[in-house]
């Protein structure tokens, strides 16, 4: 679940990419459209992308894959993209963020998507560069949460249709959001299961268990509060790639951003609950060992001392030549034995608690 940065040799140039070799090769998919007409190509060469776009046509460039450093350069020839935003761009993972530059607004934002059956957190950025007629996404692999905004696109009566940039990239962020809530409901369903089961009965998985959700909640933490930040700067400052109507949609982004965080915190307070309960639980029951293991010890320890005295080499014992001593003696001694088992269970040390307490509940009222 580590994300692990790549960063260029030290002392590198400003917009000098790091490229792994085992990195995705890029697919390029173009979507250009307008209210009238859409024109989507599932995979282009990036020489072709200019010949696609249409005059007074919105479009999209979706870019899978971070492979090949020719093909996106020549991208980022073709949108005047900063050799700063490239760099961002290739060298992942950066902090979510939002930066003006003089052709483009450049975002940064984090997509995350969640195996509820390996409980496995798959991270990946996905880069923005929004000029006045197109919107280029960069991600680092095949594979998106996008459908909805592509299906969006190819119907006639929606707004992305009659909108512009702006709308787009807010569609693209609105539906990263969106898929917090599910991975944030699977791991609140999971601390709830927890719960009960350490209360149930505690065991060293559950540890283990708490500590893995621990760390999938710090990786969204570490993705969220960045995003609501980028969002508030969106929202707050103006921009020329952004119109006072798409604010607004932004400000709803916002919001949503601003309920994942809430939970997100509640969560993390419910995992730190259950550190605790575990421990608690852990405690109560060696302390119950322990109880049963000194009472037991309390009543054998004088039968024991009785014994241990009866049973010294000594000659003159008078006990020892009386015909009825060796019954007496196992009298005495379950006697004892028998005497403080009821002392200590009336004293509510051994039975059952939860019904002493309830019958002094009953004698209270």
């Amino acid at each position: 679940m580590a994300y692990t940065k790549r960063k260029p040799p030290i002392g590198a140039r400003p917009g000098t990419l790091a490229i792994p070799a085992d990195a995705t090769p890029p697919v390029i998919a173009t979507m250009c459209y307008s209210a009238e007409f859409l024109d989507e190509n599932a995979e282009v060469h990036s020489s072709q992308i200019g010949t696609l776009h249409r005059s007074g046509a919105t479009s999209w460039v979706d870019v899978r894959g971070l492979g090949d450093e020719a093909t996106l350069w020549e991208l980022a020839n073709q949108f005047n993209i900063h050799p700063l935003a490239l760099e961002d761009v290739v060298n992942v993972p950066q902090r979510p963020k939002s930066e003006l530059y003089p052709d483009h607004q450049f975002l940064v934002i984090r997509m995350m998507q969640f195996d509820a059956a390996t409980h496995h957190l798959d991270v990946e950025q996905v880069s923005l560069v929004i000029t006045e007629d197109a919107v280029v996404t960069f991600q680092e692999r095949l594979g998106d949460i996008l459908d909805p905004v592509r299906k969006r696109i190819r119907d006639n009566n929606t707004r992305i249709r009659k909108s512009g940039t702006d709308y787009l990239a807010y569609a693209i962020i609105d539906t990263i959001v969106d898929g917090y809530f599910p991975i944030l409901e699977t791991l609140g369903e999971e601390l709830e299961d927890l719960e009960q089961e350490i209360i149930d009965q505690p065991s060293v998985e559950h540890l283990s268990e708490i500590n893995r959700v621990k760390g999938t909640l710090l990786q969204l933490r570490r993705s969220l509060w960045p995003t609501r930040d980028m969002l508030n700067s969106i929202v707050r400052d103006d921009n020329p790639f952004f119109t006072e109507q798409a604010q607004v949609y932004f400000r709803d982004t916002y919001d949503h951003v601003y309920q994942l965080v809430e939970v997100l915190e509640s969560h993390r307070e419910v995992v730190s609950g259950l550190m605790n309960t575990y421990l608690s639980v852990q405690s109560n029951r060696t302390n119950e060992v322990m109880k049963v293991l000194t009472i037991m010890a309390s009543i054998f320890i004088p039968l024991t001392f009785i014994a241990g005295v009866y049973g010294m080499n000594f000659e003159h014992m008078p006990e020892l030549k009386h015909p009825w001593a060796y019954p007496t003696l196992w009298g005495v001694m379950s006697a004892m034995g028998i005497g403080l088992f009821i002392y200590f269970r009336r004293k509510g040390w051994i039975g059952n608690q939860d019904r002493s307490l309830s019958s002094k509940r009953k004698d209270a009222l």
